[in-house]
């Protein structure tokens, strides 16, 4: 059992108010660069289906068996397959995919590195990784305010932390991290990173992050 089976009812309800702000904007936007055969880790209620542009195949994923009940029930322009499966553990074989997408999800996972070996396993040598994630903000008094939150947050939900560095954690996984959008003082970040050559070394993603990666204005 999941610890969002019990949230799935309120979910999107919760999430309204962040959509209309510019959360669902800044999705369309993402996921309009999704192509080929997609995997979507932590789909939850399936938000994101009515976004994928058509022409590609989607296989969206997620731990929570009342989440998926109500991804189920979206109505999707694109083919897509919807089933219960951990990001740590996917049951795909290697290089399958030509994009992987993940919208708030890496804030709760228990072992991001591991998940993120997994989507380098099961991505094309070159293929998308592209992430929507609230994270550690990047302005101080961001950083400051998502760091004293944490500890008190995770207490309430148990899953989420606030201040990952998630743009950073996908660079150590050895991902060609190339462009970052950072929005309200960093703490929204929206990541594009590729997978890379299955002959390359992860080192010179971890040495040379701050040096290669793109960042968009900050909103």
């Amino acid at each position: 059992m999941s610890i969002f089976d019990g949230t799935a009812n309120i979910y999107d309800i919760a999430l309204a108010p962040l959509e209309l702000a510019g959360l669902a904007c800044l999705r369309r936007r993402l996921l309009a660069e999704a192509h080929g055969a997609v995997l979507e880790i932590g789909a939850g209620t399936g938000v994101n289906l009515a976004h994928y542009g058509e022409g590609v195949r989607v296989f969206a994923l997620d731990e929570s068996r009342e989440m998926l009940a109500t991804a189920r029930r979206r109505p999707c322009r694109v083919c897509a397959t919807v089933s219960q499966a951990d990001a740590e553990s996917l049951p795909f074989a290697s290089h399958t995919f030509q994009t992987v997408v993940g919208t708030l999800v890496f804030c709760s996972i228990p072992d991001p590195m591991r998940a993120l070996a997994e989507v380098r396993r099961v991505l094309q040598p070159g293929g998308a990784l592209l992430l929507l994630e609230h994270t550690r903000g990047h302005h101080p008094l961001a950083a400051a305010l998502t760091d004293w939150l944490d500890p008190m947050w995770y207490a309430l939900n148990g899953s989420c932390h606030l201040n990952r560095q998630t743009a950073r954690t996908v660079a150590e996984a050895g991902f060609d991290v190339t462009c970052v959008e950072r929005h309200a003082g960093g703490i929204v970040q929206v990541i594009h990173a590729t997978a890379p050559a299955a002959s390359e070394s992860g080192n010179g993603a971890r040495q040379a992050f701050a040096a290669k990666v793109k960042l968009a204005p900050v909103l």
